[in-house]
């Protein structure tokens, strides 16, 4: 049996023996198939290439080279720009590519180190996720990105928001354990733009529990009725103000609380009805006192008065006392006389009639017209 085949087309020791034992015994095949091609130039065939005449030459990966010039790993490749499509290059010969890229990477350069704030902003800088510095408004230079990188913020901008949002109830409870439906307006800005941006993880929804946890405190010190007055509202405003100053302040979060302001106290939805029935009473009550202390400030105001012209009688009847005793009395017959009937009888030797029946009907029509003056009055 005849040695195996070498894969590399040459023959081990024992298998040139074998070749040996064959030519003697008048083969000559054997040492003529296994050795090498000579004249071919060749060498030993490598056994993982395909089997076939000619191998196919290894593919290779495109360069950027070849994509400028459509050309592939296997040749050219026909396009718009043909097969022999070249780079545009610059007087003399030279490539424009590295211009090209000297202007892409001057751009990136200019666009990540330059930055403008505005006149109501101030922006952070950061050098790879730590605080650098607080830039001002104006034109600012940093690092290039990924090094440094800038959030610009507007710190002088008044911030908004409203509690409850939409038309939903808040109800909140007063000091003599009454429920008070509240809507507000909290306006906030940024004082410390480092503090607002690495001290708190959410500053806008801490602002807002914070200014939730200020009203519920401060209502609870008034009563029912100082929320629905305009001085208690304004006292409520105050101390939700300071209080919520005081928290943020505790927690360095770099806020301002420029204002609050409660524009709705009303009774819960349930008992509006009831609550609008003890308004009108209470309306009505002070309506009444109102009236009581104007009508007591009016009869003392008379009383006074005549009492002050009693006291200047008083002293024109101590310097003489008989001419004041016959004018009061004067004036005392004139007021009386003045409000009854009188007939005048002539002088003495003539007979007096007196029509009593008309003297009377007189007085009567007399009484009955002075009824309704004294009710008009």
């Amino acid at each position: 049996m005849a040695g195996r085949r070498s894969p590399w087309g040459g023959g081990d020791k024992g298998r040139r023996a074998g070749g040996e034992g064959a030519a003697g015994d008048g083969g000559q095949d054997g040492g003529d198939t296994d050795a090498p091609d000579r004249s071919s130039g060749r060498g030993p065939r490598n056994p993982w290439l395909p089997s076939g005449g000619d191998a196919e030459p290894p593919r290779r990966s495109a360069s950027i080279e070849d994509l400028f010039k459509h050309r592939g790993p296997e040749g050219p490749r026909r396009g718009p720009g043909g097969p022999n499509f070249r780079i545009p290059q610059a007087p003399g010969g030279r490539s424009w590519f590295p211009l090209l890229v000297a202007a892409i990477v001057g751009i990136w350069l200019i666009v990540s180190m330059v930055h403008q704030v505005g006149p109501k902003e101030q922006g952070i800088v950061t050098t790879f996720g730590k605080y650098s510095r607080t830039l001002q408004p104006g034109l600012n230079v940093t690092l290039p990105w990924p090094i440094q990188q800038v959030d610009v913020e507007p710190v002088s901008t008044i911030r908004s928001f409203r509690i409850p949002e939409g038309a939903n109830e808040k109800l909140i409870l007063t000091g003599d354990q009454n429920l008070v439906d509240l809507s507000y307006l909290i306006r906030w800005n940024i004082k410390d733009l480092k503090q607002f941006k690495f001290q708190l993880a959410e500053p806008e929804e801490t602002v807002r529990e914070v200014a939730e946890a200020a009203m519920r405190a401060s209502v609870a010190e008034q009563t029912l009725d100082n929320t629905f007055s305009g001085a208690g509202r304004a006292e409520i405003e105050q101390r939700v103000r300071t209080r919520m100053q005081a928290i943020l302040d505790a927690y360095k979060s770099g806020i301002a609380v420029q204002g609050v302001e409660i524009d709705k106290t009303d009774p819960p939805e349930r008992v509006v009805e009831a609550f609008k029935d003890v308004s009108a009473a209470q309306q009505d009550a002070d309506a009444d006192v109102n009236r009581a202390q104007a009508w007591a400030q009016q009869v003392l105001a008379q009383a006074e008065g005549e009492a002050a012209a009693f006291d200047k009688v008083y002293e024109e009847y101590r310097l003489a006392p008989q001419v004041t005793r016959r004018r009061m009395y004067y004036e005392t017959m004139e007021r009386v006389l003045s409000q009854t009937p009188k007939t005048v009888i002539e002088a003495d030797g003539v007979t007096p009639y007196l029509p009593l029946p008309e003297i009377r009907r007189r007085s009567q029509q007399s009484q009955n017209q002075a009824q309704p003056a004294q009710q008009g009055e």
